[in-house]
Formats: C-alpha cells, structure tokens, sequence
C-alpha cells in the first residue's frame, strides 16, 4: 500500500499517524495491497473553496475525499481479485478538524485520525446521506478506529516492554549474542564480574 502524505495547511500535524491510520483503515477493508492513497492538509480557505466547488456548500469542512477509480456495484475496491487501484485523495483541514476536537472535547490526534478513516471509507463507496447509509458508515468507522487504537496500545506496550528489558539486561553488562562460525551462540556477558573459580 502506497500512502504518500502532503501537508499544505500551515499546521503541524502527526504525519505518522495520518498514515498509519489511513493504512489501518484499508487493510481492514482488506483493500489490495498494491493500491495508492494520497492525503493532502490544506488550509481553511483552500478547503472552503474544494466545499464550494465540490459539494456546493459554503465554508470549510474538516475531510473530503476523491475517488479516481469508478466504484461501481460489487466493484469496490475492497472486493476480491481485483488489481491494484488508485483509491483516490483525501483532504483534511487540521485548522478546522482542531476547532472541531476542541468542541467535542477530543484530541487534535484523535480528530485526525478518526477524519482519515472516515475518508478512506468514503473513498471505498460508503456513504451517510440516508439515515442507514449513516449507521453502517459510522459503525464501520467507530469499529476501525477502536481495532486502530487497541493495535497501537499493544505495540506501545510491546515497545515500553523491549525497553525496560534491554535495560534490565544493559545494566547486568549483557552485550547481546556471540557469533560463531555456526551462527548465533550463548549469551555474552560483556563484563560481568567474573568468580574465582574463572
């Protein structure tokens, strides 16, 4: 999966997470690999101008999306054996998607990364514009986002693990593995205290 991310809004944003969230998000849909995403952030005015020109709505909103392949019936993306397919854009507004976190009293990350799934799966046909259009859309996106969040909670806990060890075993003098002509050998213990009987 090829997420290539531009950021044109003036605003600091978290460019990892935009992109690990936009990769969540279409692995879940089990979307081909080889498929492209862009992601651009722009600000207010840019993004008032795209909700005028494109949705015929005055002001900013906070994301949008461009599909550039056809999505026809039974022809999502996420449909199986299908090549690769360019998904499309997704347009974030950070100035906007902050306003809007502070008012829900969420996080400016968790705005964004909530924005992008919500574009990718615009991106992939859904859409909320009828009232059950609404619900599967907004189950689905609450559903990633929760799988992306306890996805990062592991590996943050997995990471905090891997770092106390390679403490605990730094300050024991442990060096990491000899190698012998067979590969991988015992542990070596750097220079640990050696006994009399050495």
């Amino acid at each position: 999966m090829s997420i290539e991310l531009a950021n044109e809004s003036g605003v600091e944003v978290p460019a990892d997470l935009i992109i690990d969230a936009a990769r969540f998000a279409v692995n879940a849909m089990d979307v081909n690999p080889a498929a492209l995403l862009s992601v651009l952030c722009v600000d207010e005015d840019t993004m008032a101008d795209m909700h005028v020109q494109w949705m015929d709505l005055p002001g900013p909103t906070d994301v949008m999306s461009f599909p550039m392949d056809e999505l026809v019936p039974g022809g999502r993306p996420d449909a199986a054996d299908l090549g690769p397919a360019i998904l499309g854009d997704i347009v974030l507004c950070p100035e906007f998607a902050r306003k809007q976190a502070r008012e829900a009293r969420r996080s400016f990350e968790h705005e964004l990364a909530m924005l992008t799934i919500h574009g990718v799966l615009h991106l992939l046909g859904y859409d909320h514009a009828e009232p059950e259009e609404e619900r599967e859309m907004f189950g689905l996106q609450n559903e990633i986002l929760d799988a992306f969040y306890a996805q990062r909670h592991r590996r943050a806990q997995e990471q905090r693990q891997t770092d106390r060890d390679s403490r605990l075993l730094s300050n024991i003098g442990f060096t990491g593995l000899e190698r012998g002509a067979d590969g991988p050998g015992i542990a070596a213990p750097g220079n640990a205290p050696r006994s009399e009987e050495d």
